[in-house]
């Protein structure tokens, strides 16, 4: 069972959120918080799976909350009526495993609950989209869109769609029946070809181009 916080400060928001998730089989609903702070407070109580967490908040703001909670094992799915590009990239830096907005249809979003409880990385193609622009922009001197998919091997991509499935070295090296060191050189070179500097822009890639 799948133990899920609702953080929000809206209780008809949350009320709306409890009685959808709660009919799922797999997930239920443990508690409920109306601002940040109490967010940050009711994880470490209740010590749920995953955070449903919007991002304006009253005391401490969503993001301020996701700072306190990278030390909790709970995975935070952000889940925000926010459509500004730019939370996104602060967001996924101060540790959220997802970035959905509040139009998601309900029956995606017990399904991005399941997957961010499954380690993927998980983000609305605007979510994704804005971040990956943000680091094709910061490649290219600020300059330029989003490019297509980067030449990567077969094997390479194969690779690309394990970090996307949050997958370790370790695991993706025994999925693949190939060596760890083996694994963290073709993790080096997905980095490169891509042009992003870590495993999460390389996943958001991935979802971006259909790779994962």
């Amino acid at each position: 069972m799948i133990r899920v916080l609702i953080a929000d400060d809206h209780p008809v928001v949350r009320q709306g959120l409890r009685t959808f998730l709660d009919l799922q089989d797999d997930i239920t609903v443990v508690g409920e918080a109306g601002d940040g702070e109490r967010a940050v407070e009711l994880a470490a109580e209740l010590t749920p799976d995953v955070v449903l967490l919007d991002l304006r908040m009253p005391v401490l703001d969503g993001l301020g909350a996701l700072e306190r909670l990278s030390g909790s094992p709970a995975r935070v799915l952000v889940l925000t009526s926010v459509s500004d590009r730019s939370d996104v990239a602060p967001a996924m830096r101060a540790g959220a495993a997802g970035f959905l907005y509040k139009d998601v249809d309900p029956s995606a979003l017990a399904q991005a609950v399941r997957a961010v409880h499954g380690g993927q990385v998980l983000l609305a193609p605007e979510a994704a989209e804005a971040m990956l622009g943000a680091a094709a922009g910061a490649h290219a001197g600020g300059g330029g869109g989003v490019p297509g998919p980067a030449p990567l091997t077969e094997r390479e991509r194969e690779v690309l769609a394990l970090i996307a499935a949050g997958r370790s070295n370790r695991e993706i090296a025994r999925s693949l029946a190939v060596a760890e060191k083996t694994v963290k050189t073709h993790v080096s070179n997905v980095l490169m070809k891509l042009g992003v500097q870590d495993r999460t822009q390389a996943a958001l890639y991935a979802v971006r181009h259909g790779l994962a």
